[in-house]
């Protein structure tokens, strides 16, 4: 099982075994993790669950798509590294990947 690592705002990193077919918002959910709120149920029709994606898993996670990018107008602090949770399907590829909460979502 692949290994994704959430860090919040404050700097607190949480690790959990991820589903190979889920997505990263699903086991943030799943495991309780703080700061992703995921209000649409992972339908990319809001910003709740934005993340940072660590810039050594930007490739390897992909580009938003563009249905993605218009959510991402919603977000709160959207960076260049700015991915909704929801649209990151766990891969073995994504063992190891780390993602970062905003202060607060949108």
């Amino acid at each position: 099982m692949p290994k994704i690592t959430y860090i919040d705002s404050a700097g607190t990193a949480r690790s959990v075994n991820a589903e190979v077919g889920s997505t990263v918002m699903e086991n943030a959910i799943k495991n309780g993790i703080p700061g992703i709120e995921a209000e649409c149920g992972g339908a990319c029709a809001c910003a709740t669950c934005h993340v940072y994606v660590d810039e050594a898993w930007r490739e390897k996670t992909g580009e938003p798509s563009p249905m993605e990018e218009d959510m991402l107008d919603f977000g709160y602090d959207v960076r260049a590294n700015s991915r909704l949770s929801c649209q990151i399907k766990v891969t073995e590829d994504l063992d190891g990947l780390v993602v970062r909460t905003p202060e607060r979502q949108a």
